[in-house]
This record gives structure tokens, C-alpha cells and sequence, in this order.
């Protein structure tokens, strides 16, 4: 059964370059460049938005690990941990990359008090209103 189908094609392809048919005809072509225009304008849209998210996604993380940092100090050090200590070590530790900004709502805050934390992240290429505070005291 195999030999019978290999001779069959392999016939075929041979009268089909006896006859000077080879390649793909135009309609084949456009055909194919056609469908792949297609994909192509629905994957790239696709494709952004997948960025995007990560890019809110990334800004989450590093306000979450800030407000797990901030409580961190707030229960280490008590009351000696002001929202400007706390506010000084996020800065220094998360504001790389894209992230401009990472602030703790001192009007929040009580010194020492792990409840009363919340972070915010500000970051570039993101969208403000899917990028979430973070902390307890949110």
C-alpha cells in the first residue's frame, strides 16, 4: 500500500515537470500571504496586551515585597520605625528600572504598627489604575 502511494506521487510529481508545472500557482500564494496577514493583525494586539499586563503585573510584585519590607521593619523595630526610615529603605531598595516612585502613606502609618502600612508603586509604562496598593492598612 505504501510503494503504490509513493509510486502515485512520485509519478505525478513527474508528469507535473514533464508538463513545466512546478511551484505554487499565484492563487496558492496570495491564498497563503492572505492567512498570514490575518494572524499577524490578530496576534500583534495580542501580543501588547500580554506586555502590558506583565508591566502592571511587575508593578504589583514590587509593591507587595515593599509592603512585606515595611512591615518587616515595623515589627523589628517598633516605634523607631518612622514612615521616613521606612520610606528611606524602600526607596533605596525598589526604586530601580521602571519604578519611579515607591511610597508609603505616612498619613496611614502609625509607627511601629504593621497594620497601618500601605505601599504604592509608580512606575513607567504602566497603567495607574490596574497597579494596586499594597499593605494591610490599605
Amino acid at each position: 500500500m505504501r510503494a503504490t502511494i509513493r509510486r502515485a506521487v512520485e509519478a505525478h510529481k513527474a508528469q507535473r515537470e514533464d508538463n513545466g508545472d512546478a511551484g505554487f500557482s499565484l492563487i496558492e500564494l496570495i491564498i497563503v500571504v492572505v492567512i498570514l496577514g490575518i494572524l499577524a493583525a490578530i496576534a500583534i494586539p495580542i501580543f501588547l496586551n500580554v506586555q502590558q499586563d506583565a508591566r502592571n503585573n511587575a508593578a504589583n510584585t514590587v509593591a507587595a515585597n515593599a509592603a512585606t519590607q515595611a512591615a518587616t521593619e515595623a515589627a523589628t523595630n517598633g516605634a523607631a520605625a518612622t514612615a521616613t526610615v521606612i520610606q528611606d529603605k524602600l526607596t533605596s531598595n525598589f526604586k530601580k528600572g521602571d519604578v519611579t516612585a515607591v511610597t508609603l502613606d505616612a498619613t496611614k502609618y502609625k509607627a511601629g504598627d504593621v497594620g497601618s502600612i500601605c505601599v504604592t508603586v509608580t512606575a513607567n509604562n504602566t497603567d495607574a489604575a490596574k497597579v494596586k496598593p499594597a499593605g494591610p492598612g490599605c
